[in-house]
């Protein structure tokens, strides 16, 4: 809530607290060349204010002060962190979030396009995506308070899903988050929706779907990785491929002699 918002939107609430700010898109206008403009070596005035940004919650709290949903609890534990620990499955929730939010962006949108498709349980909004800067802190040893030493940009979504109905708790709402660097909505949208797919042992769905598979979803979904063992096929592999034809040759003739 405290991020410098750059833009702000909700696909199911028109008004919403802070209202929803539109931002720098082509998603609402026509996408047509004016070569006049290229012609003339006019430039457009871009309206800068300098209201202050009023107070924006989240969206999804609206839903959880309702009963509609479940609202997030911080148990006060450590974050896993997968640059120290390698990842084990099944993994916590933090280690899932930081290893999607490294996770190839063409990837995890192939994934949350399958569970849109069918392959797997998802019936998604988008409760809210927004963009802007936030700030980061450290707090030095010798000082023993926050430092302010610089701003990121980032987007956040949170996807609202498919309701479920445990037999000890309420109906309600589910959740998908997705966390990236710099303006990716595209990106922010896949990782939560295949966040909310990875949740599906938490609410006892059946798996149907490779979105749904923790281990195969998070285990492939680290670009570098992926791209140096596919590329390391260029290099020579003389003595693996003559100890392929020599044990094909042999089969061969064991079968000519039977």
């Amino acid at each position: 809530e405290e991020m410098r918002l750059e833009r702000r939107i909700s696909a199911v609430y028109k008004d919403i607290p802070g209202g929803q700010l539109l931002g720098p898109t082509y998603d609402y206008t026509h996408r047509l060349l004016d070569f006049t403009l290229l012609a003339n070596g006019e430039t457009p005035q871009l309206s800068v204010s300098d209201a202050e940004q009023d107070a924006s919650p989240h969206v999804f709290s609206l839903l959880a002060n309702q009963g509609l949903a479940k609202a997030e609890e911080d148990t006060g534990s450590t974050p896993d962190d997968i640059t120290r620990t390698p990842p084990v499955y099944p993994c916590s929730r933090s280690s899932r979030l930081q290893q999607l939010m490294r996770g190839d962006e063409g990837y995890l949108l192939a994934l949350a396009y399958s569970t849109q498709r069918g392959y797997g349980r998802n019936h998604p909004f988008a409760a809210e995506i927004r963009s802007g800067y936030i700030d980061i802190e450290i707090v030095p040893e010798e000082l023993g308070f926050a430092v302010n030493i610089g701003e990121l940009l980032m987007t956040e979504c949170e996807m609202v899903n498919g309701f479920v109905a445990p037999e000890n708790e309420d109906p309600h709402l589910t959740r998908g988050y997705g966390l990236v660097y710099g303006l990716s909505e595209r990106k922010a949208m896949a990782m939560a929706l295949v966040d909310r797919a990875l949740q599906a042992p938490d609410y006892g769905e059946h798996i149907a779907g490779p979105a749904q598979d923790e281990e195969f979803v998070l285990a492939h979904a680290d670009n570098v990785e992926a791209a140096g063992f596919v590329s390391h096929l260029k290099l020579p592999h003389y003595v693996d491929f003559q100890a392929e034809l020599e044990l094909l040759k042999r089969l061969q003739r064991e079968r000519a002699n039977v």
